[in-house]
């Protein structure tokens, strides 16, 4: 977005964490390391990321949607883009003359993408979903044959991989069912050998999984990870040595004295139970910082925890700062850490009752990225 560069509110974007968080989840992949950079890397930059990851190890990368992938081509990249849903048949061509993997699940969009590929004349990648059990896209697990032998019988399309979605991989006491899930996997894999399919990659794990090594070596060609690489994976036990990529961070704008009893922002919802200084800064709910916000979180000014003085506005907060001097053009910090203290985006989201995907890929593209290299 123009003009936005010099705002007194920014993301801080540490590629050189990034790398380092890569390369981990290299370490404990079983095969190749997959880099997921959909919703702009997670709110982190796509192309920043996109090139990071693969400097750091990764040998391909993974998007929701054709545009993703094409910002990523036409900044030079030409590493594997595996794009993970089928898309609606206008994006067709581009996906195929782009070199993009395509996810087919449905006999319709085989057919549809084979037609593409061979009008163009271009041998396009296939990986088959197989719907195991998250009931989110995929083939069932009966028709995973049938469907891997119609894409064996179009010229112009070569089947590539089979893959699958683990829903509970991050829930330490569901692993009953991301054992159910392997298990089924494991018997589409060895049923479409009987027939004499074996794709190059056949890949199970996302991050969680990854971590975890869930799943054997024969299901795990390749690995997907995407949300710990930004150093923001909630579960226990694992990822703790993951670092944080985002900060976000602003500039104190106004200060001012309210006298005890008054109110601040919308509603005047909580009257000041002394007189103190409300420091306003330049960021809101149109940023990615969430209305519910105010009740129960804080930002950092000189490396303490400030309350929120009053709403979330749609580009404006205000804090108490009690005595404290604090002056405008001060460092605040709404992610990350500041003195000895750290707000995290898992912070935000327990407080929010939401997830840490949610708040990183809400931070607004009105919001610059500045990169750390």
């Amino acid at each position: 977005m123009s003009g936005n560069t010099h705002r007194f509110t920014w993301a801080e974007i540490d590629l050189g964490a990034y790398r380092r968080n890569v390369a981990r989840l290299a370490k404990s992949a079983r095969g190749e390391t997959w880099s997921v950079v959909k919703a702009d890397a997670y709110g982190h930059g796509a192309i920043e990321c996109a090139r990071a990851a693969l400097e750091a190890g990764a040998t391909g990368l993974c998007v929701a949607l054709v545009g993703e992938g094409e910002e990523i081509r036409l900044a030079g990249v030409a590493a594997p883009i595996l794009v993970m849903s089928e898309q609606p048949p206008d994006q067709l061509e581009d996906l195929v003359r782009l070199g993009l993997t395509a996810t087919v699940y449905n006999p319709g969009s085989i057919d549809a993408l084979a037609r593409v590929a061979s009008r163009i004349g271009v041998m396009t990648k296939v990986h088959l979903k197989v719907d195991t059990g998250m009931h989110r896209v995929g083939a069932a697990p009966a028709d995973a044959v049938k469907h891997a032998q119609l894409i064996a019988s179009h010229e112009w399309l070569e089947l590539e991989g089979v893959y699958t979605h683990l829903a509970t991989a991050d829930m330490l006491d569901r692993d009953v069912d991301s054992q159910r899930q392997v298990t089924i996997m494991t018997e589409v894999v060895g049923d479409l050998r009987k027939v004499g399919i074996a794709p190059r990659h056949v890949h199970i794990a996302n991050s969680a999984a990854t971590l975890r090594q869930l799943g054997d070596s024969s299901l795990n060609t390749l690995h997907r990870v995407g949300i710990a690489s930004y150093g923001a994976l909630e579960v226990d036990g694992v990822g703790s040595d993951l670092e944080p990529v985002m900060s976000l961070k602003a500039r104190v704008s106004h200060v001012q004295t309210v006298d005890a009893g008054e109110g601040v922002s919308y509603g005047l919802r909580r009257p000041l139970e002394r007189r103190t200084t409300v420091a306003t800064i330049p960021i809101g709910y149109a940023d990615g910082v969430r209305r519910a916000w105010w009740e129960r979180g804080a930002v950092l000014i000189g490396g303490k925890r400030r309350a929120f003085a009053g709403v979330v506005t749609m580009d404006q907060v205000m804090v108490e700062c009690g005595d404290d001097a604090v002056r405008v053009a001060d460092e605040v910090v709404l992610l990350g850490s500041q003195g000895g203290e750290n707000i995290s985006a898992g912070d935000w989201a327990k407080a929010l009752g939401t997830i840490s995907y949610e708040v990183l890929t809400g931070i607004s593209p009105r919001v610059p990225r500045r990169y750390i290299r």
